[in-house]
């Protein structure tokens, strides 16, 4: 079957500045910061300061709070001493009626000479994760943060540059285009495109088939295509022209070899079907499409629209779950509003 070409699916010109692809993140990296209560005083004898934070470190040693700092700077604070010392977690201090330096810190295993009255506090449960966290939590309290750049950037909307992202619209509007003629053929609104990114070419594209098969999702027809082009492959969509494939250009079998797809070829230069590959679809995929994304190694999955069960940043996160063997970055957004735009056209098929 003849290579799907990026030409044969142009749709209207759209400004790559009318849309950005957002990071969608894994509930740990999006969640608000959880504050607990501590106990924290003035120090008003600075030379102090670096015996208290020892003798403390030894009688409450913040288990599990690493990311916390001891000691904090009061400039601009309306405190009247310069530093503030973090003494414990309300959970770790001793039932008390009254709270008192004497209490918190008793003299025989804590000089509290240097210090003022103890005062409440918040600070961050857990490490931030994003810039967004970080500086939420330093609001409360001094946090160390080691910054994924990436994330930074991506949250920003800026992680793709302009050229980078006419190339992934023309990929999303080739998927919309088959989104298109999937539906004049009495589909479901929802076009899919396989992409090479270092070749920057598209591998397959796909629309929904489910009139055939319940189960033929536009990504799983993606998929079964793309497995297609490596030799492999469950089904034939020859008879929808909007569903094609092409083999990687890594692939070459010798002209005097009359067999097609030899084990030879298939285990020693393809991937594992789609290993290091994008997918851009224009609807947020279902949990049995995302599971499949899983098992055939996608590299990254961008999409449209959200859906209402999707299983990429909707309902679940399947993308980001520690406990599966493969994880893969997942980015909303591209070409939104076209995607948005064709929910319209299926409300006739809506909970089909």
């Amino acid at each position: 079957m003849e290579e799907p070409q990026t030409k044969r699916f142009k749709g209207p010109v759209c400004d790559v500045d009318s849309w950005v692809a957002y990071p969608v993140l894994s509930d740990e990296q999006s969640q608000d910061v959880e504050l607990i209560e501590a106990f924290a005083a003035p120090i008003v004898n600075k030379k102090e300061t670096s015996r208290l934070v020892r003798e403390l470190n030894s009688r409450y040693p913040l288990n599990g709070l690493q990311h916390i700092k001891r000691v904090r700077a009061c400039k601009g604070k309306s405190s009247s001493h310069p530093l503030e010392l973090l003494l414990c977690l309300v959970s770790e201090a001793p039932h008390m009626k009254e709270v008192s330096m004497e209490s918190l810190l008793p003299s025989n295993e804590v000089k509290h000479d240097g210090l003022g009255e103890p005062f409440l506090v918040k600070v961050p449960a857990r490490p931030p994760l994003t810039r967004p966290q970080f500086e939420l939590a330093s609001k409360h309290w001094p946090t160390s943060f080691h910054e994924d750049k990436q994330v930074t950037v991506a949250l920003r909307g800026d992680l793709f540059s302009s050229p980078q992202k006419e190339r992934m619209q023309v990929y999303m509007t080739s998927a919309l285009t088959a989104a298109k003629q999937g539906k004049g053929l009495g589909m479901e609104a929802v076009g899919a495109v396989v992409v090479d990114p270092v070749m920057e070419r598209i591998i397959a594209v796909g629309h929904d088939c489910r009139g055939d098969h319940p189960l033929h999702h536009a990504v799983m027809v993606c998929i079964d295509l793309v497995a297609r082009s490596q030799g492999g492959g469950s089904y034939s969509f020859d008879k929808y022209p909007a569903c094609q494939y092409t083999p990687p250009t890594s692939i070459s079998t010798p002209a005097s070899d009359t067999s097609q797809n030899t084990p030879d070829v298939e285990t020693g230069s393809q991937p594992y079907i789609c290993t290091g590959y994008d997918l851009y679809v224009t609807r947020e995929p279902c949990v049995m499409c995302a599971m499949a994304l899983v098992h055939s190694r996608i590299g990254r999955v961008f999409y449209g629209s959200a859906f209402t069960d999707g299983a990429l940043g909707t309902k679940y996160k399947i993308h980001s779950q520690k406990d599966l063997n493969h994880r893969f970055e997942v980015y909303k957004g591209v070409l939104g509003k076209q995607c948005e735009d064709l929910n319209g056209l299926d409300k006739s098929l809506e909970g089909k």
